[in-house]
């Protein structure tokens, strides 16, 4: 289906990640542990979809989003947000992001969202 990039800092997290989407058969071409890697990886990688952590060190979700928007203002980015980050959510998708999913995962709803994306 899709390229896809994963951006977390914990390496589990993105390792189940790649894990939910390999088996909804799409590509995971990269990951990044934090924001500024992410737009390495993005620019180098050219995803057609990110899934974007908001908690991360250095640069968090929302100002990796902002400069993956500035950087590509056609970017895709679902974010991946713990329990309670209702507020920064709702100012990522004002920002541009796609649409999100909370972890734990469900990975009928990270597939639905990816999904959707495409």
């Amino acid at each position: 289906m899709g390229k896809i990039l994963v951006v977390d800092d914990a390496a589990f997290m993105r390792m189940m990640m790649k894990d939910i989407l390999t088996k909804g058969n799409h590509e995971v071409v990269g990951e990044a542990e934090d924001g500024k890697q992410c737009l390495i990886e993005y620019t180098r990688l050219k995803p057609e979809l990110v899934t974007l952590d908001i908690t991360m060190p250095e640069l968090d979700g929302l100002n990796t989003l902002l400069a993956l928007k500035k950087l590509d203002p056609s970017a895709k980015v679902i974010m991946v947000s713990a329990m309670g980050q209702q507020d920064i959510v709702v100012q990522a998708i004002k920002a541009g992001a796609r649409d999100f999913v909370v972890k734990p995962f469900q990975p009928e709803r990270v597939l639905e969202a990816v999904n959707k994306v495409f």
